[in-house]
């Protein structure tokens, strides 16, 4: 039986042992701590090849082997087609096609041919070269991996019996594997941002670094090397302390740490759970948990441990401490601020000062709170309304004599107004009185002249006079009888329109003259 291969290092030092220090089988044995046998049978072997000490220099290690172990003879054999790996892996890109199904083809087409293990050992010993692909190692506390999984789960409406399809977060941390799953409803932003909030949370702690997936929710326009991201999750990002570096596009080496933990949820959570019925969210999210704690707890195939023992270990004590509160969700829009200084949220005004009106301005919006801000300076702050059509005016935010936009005070407008027709000026002028704020009013008084230009002036003041018979002090009701012709016709309140169904049984109002 031949003798273990050891290393060309340790045969050179066999070799010089024996024929430089002329030292016997047992003591080269003793200090190269082989076997006598291993000894004897390499001295054979390089006096067969006709070695010599010292060996030559352009011998090297390779060329060493070489000469001690020639290649052994290969049986003679008819040849068979070796497959072009190249077109292999092409379809192997396709949807659906696998090694297997391209194999059944290559045999197909040369029955001969080799083997299905040797054609997968050979294609997968080719595809090692064809990219060389870095491990990345993963320092304590630094990542969290964020993605969702691609398969929903079903949720029943106990009452209708619809079927509504919950979203799968994931996020699972670099060093430990340590993962955090729940289900939301969808993937819009407030759902992406307290997907994160609980997350640090159940970490209890803070990473350096998020790493999510180009999501919509967290990144505005994905780039690759400056990605722009939501201004709400940046906020979330500033509050927590933490960097948001997104994964490149179509590259999901650079999340291969929560591809695989959604393989894991996908495997051990998701389809555990196929075969249950949930009626509630909550009730879905505390079946996903319980998985939850036992997947972290499964101790690891190849290393000593488990998710939660390693995230005690390594993870925990390398997180970053949480802020003393949670994030607040918040929105962020970008508005105009109008002549009258107000800008419009939900359909209400909110005043900032006046020096502003015709510049954008940043607004963010939480829950019970609206604030403006300009060139990152915060410029406004009110409580939120939910009332359509109104406005939340400081007083602060008005100018003395309005002198920055003279040329639209209320004095100017219902000199305009006087000028067209009384009706049209006694309209404005109560448009102005019923106003907190008179300039409050501008927008309806601007209104109503631009549909003197496009009606002309006659119409207006009729259609002015009508709305106020109404008592309809708004430019909605003067675009509304103007629309439909209502100032041509004669304004009569006495006058009592006929029955629109005629029956022997109605009796109309001639019946009681």
């Amino acid at each position: 039986m031949p003798a273990p291969r050891i290393t060309m290092r340790k045969i050179r030092e066999i070799l010089r042992l024996k024929w430089e220090h002329d030292c016997s089988v047992r003591q080269i044995a003793e200090s190269c701590q082989v076997a006598r046998p291993t000894v004897t049978e390499y001295l054979e072997r390089a006096t067969a090849a006709g070695l010599s000490w010292p060996l030559p220099p352009e011998l090297d290690e390779s060329a060493l082997e070489r000469v001690l172990f020639p290649p052994r003879a290969q049986p003679v054999t008819s040849p068979r087609a070796v497959p072009d790996w190249a077109t292999v892996h092409r379809e192997l890109q396709r949807k659906s096609v696998t090694l297997l199904l391209l194999w059944q083809e290559y045999k197909t087409q040369h029955p001969t041919g080799y083997s299905y293990t040797w054609f997968c050992t050979r294609y997968h010993a080719w595809a090692k070269h064809l990219d060389v692909v870095m491990r990345h190692e993963h320092r304590a506390g630094e990542k969290v991996f964020i993605d969702y999984a691609g398969e929903t789960v079903p949720v029943q409406d106990p009452r209708t019996g619809e079927i509504r399809q919950a979203q799968i977060f994931v996020a699972a941390l670099g060093a430990s594997s340590y993962t955090y799953i729940e289900a939301t409803w969808t993937q819009s932003l407030p759902d992406w941002i307290g997907s994160h909030v609980r997350m640090f949370a159940y970490f209890g702690g803070c990473p350096e670094i998020l790493v999510p997936d180009n999501i919509r929710s967290g990144v505005t326009a994905a780039h690759r090397y400056e990605p722009d991201l939501n201004p709400t999750y940046h906020e979330l990002a500033t509050h927590y302390g933490v960097a948001v570096m997104p994964a490149r596009s179509r590259k999901p080496r650079d999340k291969a740490k929560v591809e695989s933990a959604v393989q894991l949820a996908e495997r051990w959570i998701l389809a555990q759970l196929r075969h249950c019925t949930f009626l509630s969210l909550a009730e879905l999210n505390a079946a996903i948990d319980n998985a939850l704690t036992v997947l972290n707890h499964r101790e690891f195939q190849k290393l000593p441990g488990s998710r939660h023992s390693r995230f005690l270990t390594v993870d925990h004590p390398a997180l970053r401490p949480l802020p003393l509160l949670p994030y607040e969700y918040a929105e962020w829009k970008k508005a105009t601020v109008h002549i009258d200084y107000h800008v419009e949220v939900d359909h209400h005004y909110y005043s900032v000062p006046y020096t502003l009106v015709g510049q954008r301005v940043d607004v963010r919006l939480t829950t019970n709170c609206v604030e403006c801000f300009h060139k990152s300076q915060r410029v406004s702050s009110h409580r939120r309304s939910s009332l359509p059509g109104q406005h939340t005016t400081v007083t602060e935010h008005m100018p003395q004599a309005h002198q920055a936009y003279a040329e639209w005070t209320p004095e100017r407008l219902v000199r305009w107004a006087q000028q067209s027709r009384p009706a049209t000026a006694q309209l404005v002028t109560a448009i102005l009185i019923s106003r907190a704020h008179p300039l409050q009013g501008f927008r309806s008084c601007l209104g109503i002249m631009r549909l003197g230009k496009s009606h002309g002036d006659e119409r207006l003041e009729a259609a002015c006079a009508r709305a106020l018979a109404l008592q309809a002090h708004s430019y909605k009701s003067v675009a509304s009888i103007l629309r439909h012709g209502l100032d041509q016709q004669p304004l009569s309140p006495d006058r009592v329109s006929p029955p629109s169904i005629r029956h022997p049984n109605i009796r109309g109002p001639h019946y009681y003259h």
